[in-house]
């Protein structure tokens, strides 16, 4: 076997069984095999001089977390794949000046919005006053933010988190096109390219049908009784609402950013397509009318590319009806197999429900609601037979949503605790991602720096990661990559060398014009080339 000795970076093992990057003298060999302490393949391939530069700028700057911080900054990132679109990924100070443009009104008391009904009435006063009066502004940021929540006897940080959705619900959806703006503004910035929104379109006339067709029970025969009464009821006339209400919200985020204008904003190349968020928190009635709109507005509207269901995971009905949504969505995907599934599954921890409650939530995702990713997944140990588990999600390509913060603040789960490094040595494809970056005041770099710090990971761990975004998107169209997951060859049309200033040849190009997920995969190589050719 030949080589060529020099310093370069090579993929190691630690004693847990974690691939890591590290720089170190080394043999740089092509297609070197060897076994790590846990008696593990691993593979140590060639790496550019510039990829090599970029470890030792990443290895320098880790050793300040404000080093770490603009570094990471610039880092090329590809996707966000998990965050809720209502008014989570806003920060609180948005939310107030909406409110404020609104006329709304807040309780001292909760510091919830209201609608005032001539005057704001007994124990509230208008938003306004918030911008004359710094202690009511302070107290509105905190209480829709976690800023410097600190749990106390009764009131968690789970608490505090969900309990903030409902003190701005007043605001409606009138702002979620500057909203859009806002987070594609944010993501530009951070060299982010692509955007997956969960987005809860109007869906009251679906969950009215819902209650009056009532329901009848899970087995195929009910589900299948329910679903013609709904469509027979006018279910579908709610897609056109639903379709103009994404039609406005596009078309106030490109009047905000002047998208196709000379002045256009850089926030106008940030991709942003939508997953139709089902509130699984009512009855079955009512889920699963709201569930099948969701289908039916994937199928015709593009910009809608899945399915996710949201609401704690703990609560009572959602905990109750796990099994019974899980079925709604093996029924749905039979009859609708071309819409795609992200599923929140696992967002749990030991105490938070009962032992039972814990040990089979991810496992009906991926087997019997045919999730393609997995949100949040912090509880796969405590499911039956975890082993399996993770290889059947490796073996499927199941990715998981990796949400470091919100599972710290949410769920109390962080460093060891998370399952981030058993995801890994079990080959699972995971990718960072935010949830809620206004509520938790964060954003993807500082989820990042968290992975970096917390969890150990190295530049070509995060690399790979953003990689790994886009190939989980559910962006349309074929991959660039020639295997699933594997970030070492690209199709043959498009197997040149990508440099800053690269143009896809012809076979690429065409590759690329027929796949926007290919197209946005070739431009993420090039933002790395790059962002790799400038590292000093």
């Amino acid at each position: 076997m030949k080589g060529e000795t020099g310093e370069g970076v090579c993929m190691i093992l630690d004693k847990s069984g974690i691939s890591k990057s590290v720089q170190v003298g080394c043999l740089l060999l092509s297609l070197c095999v060897m076994s790590g302490p846990v008696g593990l393949a691993q593979s140590v391939l060639r790496t550019s001089s510039a990829e090599q530069r970029t470890v030792r700028a990443f290895a320098a700057a880790s050793k300040s977390p404000l080093e770490l911080r603009v570094f990471l900054q610039g880092m090329p990132k590809g996707a966000d794949l998990h965050l809720h679109m209502s008014g989570g990924t806003v920060y609180s100070e948005t939310l107030i000046g909406d409110a404020v443009q609104d006329g709304l009104c807040v309780k001292t008391a909760t510091m919830t919005l209201i609608k005032p009904q001539g005057s704001c009435g007994e124990g509230a006063v208008p938003v306004a006053n918030a911008l004359k009066d710094q202690n009511l502004y302070d107290a509105m940021v905190n209480a829709f933010s976690m800023r410097y929540f600190v749990p106390s006897s009764g009131i968690s940080g789970h608490d505090q988190f969900f309990a903030t959705f409902d003190r701005f619900e007043a605001l409606g959806k009138s702002h979620d096109g500057e909203w859009v703006d806002e987070i594609a503004t944010r993501a530009q910035e951070q060299n982010e390219q692509y955007i997956e929104a969960m987005y809860t379109p109007v869906f009251a006339n679906a969950a009215k049908l819902g209650y009056q067709v009532g329901w009848s029970g899970d087995s195929a025969e009910d589900l299948k009784k329910t679903y013609d009464a709904l469509l027979a009821g006018g279910l579908r006339d709610e897609i056109a609402t639903d379709r103009k209400q994404l039609d406005t919200v596009e078309a106030t985020r490109a009047q905000r950013e002047h998208c196709g204008e000379t002045q256009a904003k850089p926030a106008c190349s940030v991709k942003v397509l939508y997953l139709y968020q089902v509130l699984r928190g009512f009855p079955p009635q009512q889920v699963f009318a709201q569930t099948l709109l969701g289908f039916e507005l994937a199928s015709v509207d593009p910009r809608v590319v899945g399915i996710n269901f949201v609401m704690p995971e703990d609560g009572y009905l959602s905990m109750r009806d796990y099994h019974l949504h899980m079925r709604m969505l093996d029924y749905l995907h039979g009859i609708y197999p071309k819409v795609r599934m992200t599923l929140h599954a696992g967002e749990l921890s030991p105490g938070m429900v009962p032992p039972e409650g814990l040990k089979f939530h991810i496992r009906e995702a991926v087997e019997l609601g045919h999730a393609e990713r997995i949100g949040h997944g912090v509880d796969v140990m405590y499911e039956d037979r975890p082993h399996e588990l993770l290889q059947e999600m490796a073996a499927k390509h199941i990715m998981v949503e990796i949400n470091l913060t919100s599972n710290d603040v949410i769920l109390g789960i962080k460093g060891k605790d998370n399952p981030l490094s058993l995801y890994r040595a079990a080959h699972v494809p995971l990718a960072l991602s935010t949830d809620d970056e206004g509520v938790s005041r964060i954003d993807i770099t500082h989820e990042y720096e968290k992975a970096v710090e917390e969890q150990g990971l190295g530049y070509l761990d995060l690399k790979n990661m953003a990689r790994t975004s886009l190939e989980h998107s559910f962006i349309p169209g074929e991959s660039l990559w020639a295997a699933p997951d594997n970030f070492t060859r690209r199709k043959a049309a498009c197997a040149g060398p990508i440099t800053p200033e690269s143009k896809p040849a012809s076979a690429c190009a065409a590759l690329l014009k027929s796949s926007d997920r290919a197209a946005q995969q070739w431009e993420l190589e090039r933002r790395l080339a790059a962002f790799e050719s400038s590292s000093r």
